[in-house]
């Protein structure tokens, strides 16, 4: 059996801000062969997300950081081309932690999921994008603590992003009135056209405020929130009477840090108002209702997705600083390979 080299990168320094160079390093190893009960999954496709720089920090979270020396942890897609597992079959396509690496070891466990069909068959973008955590996280956010109703106003941050761009389409195929917030007129653009939001607002040049009152002129009922900051503290002041709002994330402040207080929180009280965080892994035994529900709107034309595709492990570094900078609409993947056909896979060595 062929030895197989693994690029990989790994975390050297922790970074203060954006990804540096000399906080990672691309390195050269050999594929890890796999023991009883595992397979080797070759990467096809790596997810950029921004949890990713939220393990970089040496903080606590729902999963340990990347320790120093450590491939760098990402949610990505690929095909077992070796297996000692009943679960994984060569030629499997799966989503599972990939990390920032050609090759990874997968067992029948949580972290790994195989994706029905034949794999020169299947839509890995799909899959990255609607039919993995960044779908779920839209669904279960939105559908369970946003819960829009026909004729209400819902508002979504990073709405040309990955999990908002998702989070604004449920809203809006449960008959809502939706409006996004985005960086520049070219993904305000898109939220509109390509997204089908209502509207959107510009918080780079538009007054955030005045933007809302004119496009809520009843208030917000729900607020889908993945930046934080300002632009949350702002839609807290336009609350509509018994509203809900969905913290999914504070991307404003993952590069710093820094979490200030909003200062309008006191309409929660006023406005009688729920406010609530959520992780959707928490619902990992609901995954498979909330992809049947997806795939349903998706297969009747109602939901869309977009990608922003780097080519290379080598761009990995700077595609996770790209979700910093405003460089993507919809969701970030890093291309590593193509799928093979299970013939070439199987085929005598």
């Amino acid at each position: 059996m062929s030895t197989l080299t693994n690029r990989q990168i790994v975390l050297r320094r922790r970074p203060q801000g954006l990804l540096r160079p000399g906080g990672t390093e691309l390195v050269t190893v050999p594929a890890p062969e796999p023991g009883d009960g595992e397979a080797l999954v070759r990467t096809t496709y790596v997810g950029i997300d921004a949890a990713v720089r939220t393990w970089l920090d040496d903080q606590p979270s729902y999963l340990p950081p990347v320790g120093i020396g450590e491939v760098i942890r990402a949610a990505g897609i690929g095909q077992v081309i070796r297996s000692r597992c009943d679960r994984y079959a060569v030629g499997d396509i799966v989503t599972t932690l990939t990390g920032f690496g050609e090759y990874c070891i997968v067992r029948d466990d949580l972290f790994t999921t195989p994706v029905d069909g034949p794999a020169e068959q299947v839509d890995q973008r799909a899959v990255m994008s609607i039919y993995g955590p960044t779908g779920a996280t839209a669904y279960f956010g939105m559908t369970g603590i946003g819960r829009p109703q026909p004729g209400e106003t819902v508002v979504v941050s990073a709405a040309a992003g990955a999990t908002g761009s998702v989070a604004g389409q449920i809203a809006k195929i449960a008959g809502a009135r939706v409006v996004g917030i985005a960086g520049g007129a070219q993904k305000c653009r898109a939220v509109v056209e390509d997204f089908g939001f209502d509207a959107c607002i510009d918080y780079r040049h538009d007054d955030l405020a005045a933007a809302l009152k004119q496009h809520c002129p009843r208030g917000v009922d729900v607020y889908f929130d993945n930046v934080g900051g300002p632009i949350l503290d702002a839609v807290l002041g336009r609350l509509a009477r018994k509203a809900r709002v969905v913290l999914c994330g504070v991307i404003s402040s993952y590069l710093t840090g820094e979490h200030p207080g909003p200062a309008n929180y006191v309409n929660l009280l006023s406005k009688t108002a729920l406010m609530q965080g959520f992780n959707a892994l928490d619902e990992w035994g609901r995954f498979d209702e909330a992809f049947t529900d997806l795939r349903r709107c998706h297969d009747a034309g109602l939901l869309v997705h977009r990608e922003h595709v780097y080519e290379g492990i080598e761009s990995c570094a700077e595609a996770l600083n790209g979700l910093f900078t405003g460089a993507n609409i919809g969701k970030t993947l890093v291309k590593l390979a193509e799928v093979q056909p299970v013939s070439e896979l199987t085929a005598p060595q």
